[in-house]
Parts: C-alpha cells; structure tokens; sequence
C-alpha cells in the first residue's frame, strides 16, 4: 500500500449523470458499496451526507465528529474519512464533480461555499429538527430526479442542490459573530491562502512568500487568519506539513526518511522534531498507536 486508496466517482453508478453525479440514500448506499466500518480512503469528489438516524463516529483528517440524526458533512476532494455506524442509519448522500457543479450556469462555482474549500471551515453541521426536515425535502427531490428521466433534470437537480449549500452556510454564518462584509472577503483571501498551501506546502514553507503571492503584506495576511482560525500563519503553514505527515504514515507503507523527503525535508531530524513538537509524540510512535487502534 503505497498511496492513499482514492475513490472516484465513476466507482459508483451514475452514468445518467456522464459519471458526474450521485446520490442515494445512506442506507443503500451502505449496503451497496461499504461495509459498517469503512477503511479510511480519499475521493476525487465533493461529497455531502445528511443523517436523519443512527449514532456513530465520523473520522475526517484525524478529527473525529459524532453522527446523530441531523448531523450533515462536507466533504472536499482530498480530505481521508472514515466512520462507524450503527445499523440503523439511514439518510442521504449525493457526490459530485467540480465540473458539475459549474458547468451550466457560469455564475456558480463550488469555492462560493467555504465549507468545501478550508481546512477551518466546519466539516459537519448539526441541524435541528425543522431545519433537517428542511434539508430532506431538497434531497428528497434530488433523489426522484437521480432516478427519473425527466426534461431537464441537471438543471433542476443543480438548482436544488445550489439551494440546499445556500441554504446550509446561511445556518453555518448565523454561528459565527462576524461582520459578514469582512467575513465573506476574509475567507476569500483565506481560501486563496489555502489552494496556495495545497499546492506548495513541500516547497514553499515561509509566511513571507505567501503573502508575496498573495500580493498583501504579511501583517494583513496574519490579521486575516488569526480572525479566521486564531492561529498564525506559520501554524496554518504547519498544521498542513503535520496533516499529510499523519495522512502518509497511516494509509502508506513509505519509510520516515521517504515521507519527510517527500514532504520537502533532507534533514529527517528535524521534521521528526516538528511533527513531535505538534503531535506531541514521535512519528514512529503515532504510526503504531493508531494502527494498533483501528
């Protein structure tokens, strides 16, 4: 096992879609394509899943989330997840490529939602009744234009989930004690930061030259991610290098040396004492503590 299993949309049926949607209740999806306790994998897709019941545990990127009726999640290609449910879970869930989403109509894009773009964005929202049985309705109907043959059924089935994103970071911003004008721009320049990040996280490691590329200065680009995550730039820079650390250790079979290099460190020394200055244990050590309890 050397890299991280990917998933990919076209691993599920959707050719009505041309291999770019799907959706399904959680509970045949279960059936159909996982077992109750899923390995931890990635997808090349975005994915989101609404429970309406059962309990269990939701693992994405090492954090752990309760699942309970209401519970929704948001998944972002790349991200590793995994989970245990109960056996009665049920709900639903629906994938789908960045090129669907923005495809028909030129004024949407899925970086319009930050739930999907940032690692400090919430990956789970818990919805009260009303709002669940809101949620439902849209999914629902999604559901019946998956299956159906209907004129026009990407068009509606993409307004209906356009809606159901709008209507979720609304729930989302009323939590968060923020001037919204501010809000909204901050966590622009604070996604651009982040695509920068993903990009160049095994090169580039100096607070300094993402602003550069950002084209502000280092003083407003800290201003921004302290309001945003109440961390410095550097540990955001950090927090990334640590979290494909973890991701490399647990789901490949590479050695510490080979992860470290492929993570831009010659000196295997010093990143292991990164990653325990952060972690708060070797690398070697979290590799066998987390293996030994999955």
């Amino acid at each position: 096992m050397n890299e991280i299993k990917l998933l990919k949309i076209n691993d599920f049926e959707n050719k009505e879609f041309n291999h770019s949607f799907y959706a399904n209740t959680i509970g045949n999806h279960l059936l159909q394509h996982h077992s109750r306790i899923e390995k931890p994998h990635k997808h090349n897709f975005y994915a989101v899943f609404l429970f309406m019941r059962g309990t269990g545990v939701h693992e994405i990127d090492f954090q752990k989330y309760d699942v309970k009726p209401g519970s929704v999640f948001f998944l972002y290609p790349g991200q590793t997840h995994s989970w245990e449910l109960s056996d009665d879970t049920d709900g639903y869930i629906f994938f789908h490529t960045e090129d669907f989403y923005e495809m028909t109509y030129v004024s949407n894009s899925i970086k319009d939602f930050p739930f999907f773009e940032s690692n400090y964005s919430d990956k789970c929202i818990y919805l009260n009744k009303e709002q669940s049985n809101f949620i439902e309705f849209f999914l629902k109907h999604i559901l019946k234009e998956y299956t159906a043959n209907d004129w026009k059924k990407i068009q509606l089935t993409l307004s209906l989930i356009t809606q159901i994103y709008i209507y979720l970071n609304r729930y989302l911003e009323k939590n968060i004690a923020v001037n919204s004008i501010n809000l909204r721009h901050y966590q622009s320049v604070f996604s651009k930061f982040e695509k920068l990040i993903n990009k160049h996280f095994t090169e580039i490691k100096s607070a300094t030259e993402y602003a550069d590329l950002l084209n502000i200065t280092q003083k407003h680009l800290n201003r921004i991610v302290k309001s945003i995550t109440n961390k410095t730039t550097t540990e955001i820079i950090t927090d990334r290098i640590i979290l494909e650390a973890k991701r490399q250790l647990l789901y490949t079979d590479l050695t510490l040396t080979e992860i470290a290099l492929k993570l831009g460190y010659t000196d295997y020394t010093y990143f292991s004492r990164l990653f325990k200055k952060n972690v708060q244990i070797k690398a070697s050590d979290f590799r066998k503590l987390y293996k030994n309890n999955s």
